[in-house]
């Protein structure tokens, strides 16, 4: 038993993943989450670099696609979210190879009448950014000052940012996955992450991917499209 119990605590788990995360110069592996924040970093830098207006499709897609390591460590209540994100990165993948940034995206739909048609590459756009902003949201209900259990956190943050735009049989699958939710303390453990670490992560990323969707956002209103759908 006690043999079961070292290698079940969750702590000997973190040092475990901690020394397996040591590379043999000696410099330490960033975890899942620090990978993600300094590729939002950048982004944000290149916003500013660029004039604020515009970012460079490529860029923003490879670290839009790193997002769904996120999505994984929540479970099946966010597989949804997940599937469709990665989707939608994709289409987006695709179309770099036809246009460099992202108003060239919203601009070729908007010559053609297909901004909000199904699948066109300004609708995949906005449901990219949701995922982004559900993450943001998400992390900032997980560091209120009222410590909100996980499924709570998560639970705000889908009603806030992509309920609004699913359907009922969509939001009826989320809701029941809820449950299914890892405790906060799991959830750190799945990210390789202490309170502390986190905290400090999930604040830069909330900052970083604030800027960038402020990009987003600020392309659409900029040619008349509305944000409600």
């Amino acid at each position: 038993m006690a043999l079961v119990s070292f290698f079940t605590h969750p702590n000997k788990i973190r040092k475990m993943k901690s020394d397996d995360d040591n590379r043999k110069d000696g410099s330490r592996k960033p975890t899942p989450l620090e990978g993600i924040v300094g590729a939002f970093e950048e982004l944000a830098d290149l916003v500013k670099k660029e004039g604020g207006g515009d970012l460079r499709l490529k860029p923003f897609l490879e670290a839009c696609s790193l997002l769904p390591v996120l999505f994984g460590c929540l479970g099946m209540a966010f597989k949804f979210a997940e599937m469709e994100y990665t989707a939608k990165v994709g289409d987006l993948q695709e179309a770099s190879k036809k246009f460099n940034n992202l108003s060239s995206v919203v601009d070729f739909d908007l010559k053609n009448k297909t901004v909000k048609s199904q699948g066109s590459h300004t609708r995949n756009l906005r449901r990219v950014r949701q995922g982004l902003d559900l993450i943001r949201e998400l992390f900032q209900n997980f560091l209120s000052a009222e410590k909100w259990s996980l499924k709570k956190a998560a639970t705000t943050a889908y009603q806030q940012t992509c309920a609004p735009y699913h359907t009922w049989a969509v939001r009826t699958a989320v809701s029941a996955g809820m449950c299914t939710l890892p405790s906060r303390d799991q959830l750190l453990l799945n990210l390789n992450e202490t309170d502390k670490t986190a905290e400090k992560e999930m604040r830069r990323y909330i900052k970083a991917s604030g800027d960038v969707i402020k990009v987003i956002d600020n392309l659409y209103i900029s040619r008349g499209i509305t944000l409600d759908w």
